[in-house]
């Protein structure tokens, strides 16, 4: 979900404007996924490398992450959204936290769309915690360090979306989208929205996905 500082400095406005015009845009295309029937949704929110941004951002965006929470909450407990969070949210604030886990838990027994957020994570470190532990458990192959992964029972991506004009994967799902289909748009984050959803998947859509076969 890129461009969100780009959306804002092009309106002359602070940064945190952008980020929070980006959590209206999560919100559309969140509520767009399901109308589509998405099984799962998953959203990069915070990386590992975040933390490298200036404290008074990332403490805006961890507000921004306590009140979407606290205002959508209920309605994707009542849309039956299981919330899944990958990556190390353990690290954050302990209010933060509380926050999430309680989010987790609430949504936990819904067998609906599974709504998969990113804070603090990286595909790079993912995978070697993964390697490790399929390594304790005595076997290292593909199947044993998938099911270490964060995303473990989780399929593997068809559609990675990037916005914003950069092409590149920035350390998320290296495993997870070994096949995926990519998509890079110009479009910066808070103007995607649903519209932009559904274009990608109507060019999803038109891809003949191969698997390295004929």
């Amino acid at each position: 979900m890129d461009g969100n500082g780009r959306w804002a400095k092009k309106r002359f406005l602070p940064r945190a404007a952008g980020h929070r015009k980006g959590i209206e845009a999560v919100r559309a295309v969140t509520r767009a996924s399901r109308d589509l029937g998405l099984e799962v949704l998953s959203l990069y929110a915070f990386s590992s490398e975040n933390w490298r941004r200036p404290a008074e951002e990332v403490s805006d965006l961890m507000g921004l992450l306590k009140h979407f929470i606290r205002s959508d909450l209920d309605e994707l407990a009542e849309a039956n959204v299981r919330l899944r969070v990958i990556g190390d949210h353990g690290a954050f604030s302990p209010d933060v936290v509380e926050m999430i886990d309680g989010a987790i838990a609430r949504t936990a027994g819904n067998t609906g769309q599974t709504l998969c957020v990113a804070l603090n994570y990286g595909a790079q470190n993912e995978m070697v915690r993964a390697a490790k532990k399929a390594a304790a458990q005595g076997e290292v192959d593909e199947a044993s360090v998938a099911a270490n992964l964060d995303t473990a029972g989780l399929p593997m991506v068809d559609l990675l979306i990037r916005t914003s004009g950069e092409q590149r994967l920035s350390n998320f799902m290296l495993w997870q989208a070994a096949y995926a289909e990519l998509l890079f748009t110009e479009t910066l984050w808070p103007d995607f929205g649903a519209d932009g959803l559904r274009d990608a998947i109507q060019a999803y859509a038109m891809r003949e996905r191969r698997f390295g076969g004929l």
